[in-house]
């Protein structure tokens, strides 16, 4: 039988089914993102050029954030990131200007839908899908920090004290959450209008135990993260818990379909953990940038081989260099035959 990518993505996702595994990878497109006609450009070139399973688009990664009132200099970049110019929230105060946003009146949304909408004319059968952040990593950014206990937010230079925030303004805190889940929601019921199949949602960095305890998580991130994934249909939901100490396990009660994590960092269980999930993994990211395509190729097969008997989507653990080889790329596509 031959199946579309869609229905083959659906019955492995969403179905737990042990059809053959599937492939993709992605990176930031820095040249290429910060127009909606550029970002589908690249991504449609991208997706038929390695014949991917599935496509997660990738945003540049401030879009959000943009959406609530951060500045950035797009002219500007360290890694993925622009410079940050100027962070909504400065101080306690500024918590209350955090409002609901419409995404069919915000330009960073509209911006980012519009590059949906010309993806999926082009990629008719092709699963997408799209990249957002949780509702806690997002507010972070408007405070002027990165959710990584080791990374500050490039062009950040005095931040206000989050987790001062958390003590002296909790109910302003909340109310900003619940403000960017309600925003949040309501984006990705757009996303499927234009035509999207899933989110891939990203925790990211949220759950290392120097950044939130897992009871601050519970009541700062849990609740407005339901908030967000039940309002898209089931079945092309896959969540992303970031870096290390990412424990996995904590999301296996999450009204996703997939859970992705890097096996490889520290504190972060190997494929072979217990998850309710599908599994969405394989290869360290950081290997992408060379022009040997054998250490790809290696990963793979084991991670194939550890999961022959479970459904599973074969990836980077995070996303790979932009600088990423075409060696490298095409070795990690070619581990797994059509």
């Amino acid at each position: 039988m031959t199946y579309s990518k869609k229905s083959r993505f659906y019955n492995v996702l969403a179905h737990g089914k042990k059809e053959r595994h599937l492939v993709s990878g992605w990176h930031h497109f820095l040249e290429k993102e910060q127009t909606a006609s550029d970002l589908a450009e690249a991504t449609i070139t991208f997706a038929k050029q390695y014949d991917w399973d599935w496509i997660k688009i990738n945003p540049r990664a401030t879009y959000l954030a943009e959406a609530f009132g951060n500045v950035y200099d797009f002219n500007d970049y360290k890694w993925v990131f622009p410079r940050q110019v100027k962070p909504f929230i400065q101080n306690g105060d500024d918590l209350n200007k955090v409002k609901y946003v419409n995404a069919l009146e915000s330009e960073p949304l509209k911006e980012q839908l519009d590059a949906v909408e010309q993806i999926r004319a082009a990629l008719d059968d092709m699963p997408l899908v799209q990249t957002v952040f949780s509702p806690l990593t997002i507010l972070m950014f408007l405070t002027g920090h990165i959710s990584y206990v080791d990374q500050t937010m490039y062009g950040s230079e005095n931040p206000i004290d989050f987790h001062e925030l958390l003590v002296s303004h909790r109910q302003d805190v909340h109310q900003a959450l619940h403000a960017i889940a309600l925003t949040m929601a309501d984006y990705v019921k757009e996303l499927e209008n234009q035509g999207g199949d899933g989110l891939f949602y990203a925790t990211t960095g949220t759950t290392h135990p120097d950044l939130f305890t897992e009871s601050q998580f519970d009541e700062f991130s849990r609740p407005y993260d339901h908030i967000v994934l039940q309002a898209i249909k089931p079945g092309g939901r896959i969540l992303h818990t970031c870096g290390s100490y990412a424990d996995p396990e904590r999301f296996n009660d999450y009204p996703v379909e997939g859970i992705s994590w890097d096996p490889d960092a520290e504190g972060n269980p190997d494929l072979t953990v217990n998850l309710d999930k599908v599994k969405v993994a394989g290869v360290d990211h950081h290997i992408f940038h060379t022009e040997d395509p054998e250490p790809v190729r290696i990963q793979a097969q084991q991670a194939l081989y550890m999961m022959k008997d479970q459904p599973f989507l074969l990836v980077p653990n995070c996303a790979v260099s932009p600088d990423a080889s075409h060696s490298t790329l095409k070795a990690l596509r070619e581990s797994i035959n059509n």
